[in-house]
């Protein structure tokens, strides 16, 4: 049997993406870069770390063509090097919880009352939401919302929600949806609505898990 000598050289390329995705901040940093490009000053704060520790985690996912940049001005924007990046999120995270009983219980508890899970399939939703019968609402930034969303989406950012509750017919059922099934903020929306007396669910997809399946994501700030 022949051995080819450069098998080692490239496993060890291959093993430059797992390395780069060895850290918990650095798949965050992944998952916040999938809503959009953003300065590091945008992801300090979102990923709730300082410029520096940011700066090097973006270095080493630089270094590893997961991400690259554009500079304009004095700012230089970070995203994803192309849509696989993101569907690589989607399959290790997807894989981490289908084999670590330990992320499934984590992402039960983070749910704190089952019926507040939209129990519908993303075809049936989507078909819902073109034909009214259900109002989704997008509550990221809306900067993540122009960069890419959810067909027939709103754009309700969760620190706006409140004073735009008039904005939603008072009858409706609203579907809430933020970056994917780690992110709080549709929980946060979903209690406030309801609070308010709204029939109100989340949905634990983001755009992308949307797209990893398929679906149609529409986009309203491309550069």
């Amino acid at each position: 049997m022949t051995i080819n000598p450069n098998k080692s050289y490239l496993y060890e390329h291959v093993a430059r993406i797992g390395k780069s995705l060895s850290s918990p901040k650095r798949l965050e940093l992944l998952e916040l870069l999938a809503q959009g490009e953003k300065t590091v000053e945008t992801l300090s704060t979102q990923a709730d770390i300082d410029m520096r520790l940011a700066s090097a985690h973006l270095k080493a996912l630089r270094e590893a063509r997961l991400v690259e940049t554009r500079r304009d001005g004095k700012y230089i924007h970070y995203r994803l090097s192309g849509p696989d990046v993101a569907q690589l999120w989607v399959t290790l995270r997807e894989t981490a919880e289908e084999h670590l009983v330990e992320l499934r219980l984590a992402l039960a508890q983070m749910v704190s009352a089952p019926d507040c899970l939209c129990t519908e399939d993303r075809e049936s939703l989507l078909l819902k939401a073109q034909q009214g019968d259900v109002v989704v609402i997008d509550v990221r930034p809306a900067a993540e919302f122009n960069a890419g969303h959810l067909p027939f989406a709103r754009s309700m950012p969760l620190d706006e929600l409140e004073q735009r509750l008039a904005d939603l017919p008072a009858d409706s059922h609203v579907v809430a949806y933020c970056r994917g099934p780690f992110c709080v903020m549709s929980d946060e929306a979903v209690k406030l609505l309801r609070d308010k007396g709204f029939s109100a669910q989340k949905i634990t997809d983001g755009v992308c898990e949307w797209a990893a399946s398929g679906l149609p994501i529409e986009m309203d700030n491309l550069k």
